[in-house]
């Protein structure tokens, strides 16, 4: 069941309760593996109005999706895969806000597109859009929370009526044989970083483009203990958390070489997915 807690874009690593003394927000990582900084191309102030202003062009989709640009960033499309800046809100059509970063008191979130972090109409609606994009997302229901809307918050049924401004794209923090790692936030009172000869306890959303969230520790109330030496872990989420410290907010992409390759796993994971991890690290010892 949902609650306005879970719908919130990327909240339960956000306000897990944890020690995040210290934590540096879009940090700039510094580790022995493949180092690569984060790099934000910010085309525009997180704090911009939302406001809808004089709608320069428009499209609707096969789908019902609606979009309209109130201004209009330039250089590609949006793609799979990529992490972006977002100033957002979410309303229901007689102006109810039900989601965004003000909620949070946050500037800004991160947004990975393509692996269904929101409903299936974000994702669809997102790779039409570019870097510097200011829009009107108008999402029929069926693209949104459908009939059972969330209990409490949204109607069964609802539009939902998203404003959007992309700040910008977010390059990852590391690549280590073709896994992506974004380190979103990092602990820097804590100076234990884990090595191989630690166990990484960490809570965790897992999913694929196909299936996404197909698990999630915090409906277990109890965070996944990692062993460098334990059998069957995915290898690119090992090789992620080499150097990662308890309260740090780290997404990972892995890529079908570094998780179940051309097999997949069962029904759960199609052959030649990539999996992506949500991930909170809760402690290192």
């Amino acid at each position: 069941m949902f609650t306005k807690i879970t719908f919130i874009l990327s909240i339960s690593l956000i306000v897990i309760s944890c020690d995040t003394e210290g934590i540096k927000k879009d940090p700039v990582a510094k580790n022995e593996i493949k180092k690569k900084h984060t790099t934000v191309q910010i085309v525009s102030d997180a704090k911009e109005s939302l406001k809808p202003t004089k709608t320069l062009t428009s499209e609707e989709d096969k789908t019902g999706i609606e979009i309209k640009w109130f201004e209009q960033g330039k250089g590609s499309k949006l793609i799979d895969g990529q992490v972006v800046k977002i100033n957002y809100d979410v309303r229901l059509v007689d102006g109810t806000l039900v989601d965004g970063n003000e909620l949070l008191k946050r500037d800004w979130l991160p947004f990975l597109v393509g692996y269904g972090m929101q409903t299936k109409g974000w994702d669809i609606a997102f790779k039409k859009l570019k870097v510097g994009d200011f829009v009107e997302i108008v999402l029929p229901s069926n693209m949104a929370r459908g009939k059972d809307g969330v209990k409490g918050l949204i109607p069964p049924n609802a539009v939902n009526v998203i404003h959007v401004r992309v700040l910008g794209v977010i390059s990852p923090t590391r690549i280590i044989d073709g896994t992506k790692v974004w380190l979103l936030e990092e602990n820097q009172s804590n100076k234990l970083r884990a090595t191989v000869e630690n166990t990484v306890e960490f809570h965790y959303m897992v999913g694929t483009q196909s299936n996404p969230k197909y698990d999630i520790s915090y409906r277990r109330n109890q965070p996944y203990a990692l062993k460098f030496s334990d059998f069957g872990i995915v290898k690119g989420l090992k090789k992620a958390l080499i150097s990662a410290k308890r309260a740090d907010k780290i997404w990972v992409l892995v890529p079908p070489s570094e998780a179940y390759g051309d097999k997949g796993l069962v029904d759960i994971v199609k052959p030649g997915e990539s999996l992506f991890y949500d991930i909170f690290v809760t402690d290192v010892r």
